[in-house]
């Protein structure tokens, strides 16, 4: 059974910092994508970043310039330094990992929350 447990949402002030953690745990077929979404309050779920297991990275276009994404593969572990937050970036950051080739599989963490007051 995986799991992915998120951490490190917070409220921040606007044109803070912050730093999201996922841990993934359990047995995973490795060649995988890992990555980060947001959805805000009666909106749909978005993309925020993801990264191959080659290191290979895509951005969503509201965060390029301000956010990086990483991950340690031996960790089985994704990060998110998110930089100049704006009140538009609150939301709950769910971590992803996922396959699309066979055999795939797509995990989801439980979301935390990130909160960026004006």
């Amino acid at each position: 059974q995986v799991q992915l447990v998120e951490s490190g949402g917070d409220l921040v002030q606007a044109g803070g910092s912050l730093r999201l953690s996922c841990a993934a745990s359990g047995s995973i077929i490795s060649r995988n994508n890992m990555g980060w979404y947001l959805q805000a309050p009666g909106k749909q779920r978005e993309l925020v970043a993801v990264v191959q297991s080659d290191g290979s990275m895509t951005y969503g276009d509201s965060v390029k310039g301000r956010f990086t994404i990483s991950r340690d593969n031996a960790k089985k572990t994704v990060s998110l330094e998110m930089n100049s937050l704006k009140p538009e970036d609150t939301a709950v950051y769910y971590c992803r990992l996922f396959r699309t080739s066979f055999p795939s599989y797509d995990y989801w963490g439980q979301g935390t929350q990130v909160t960026v007051s004006s």
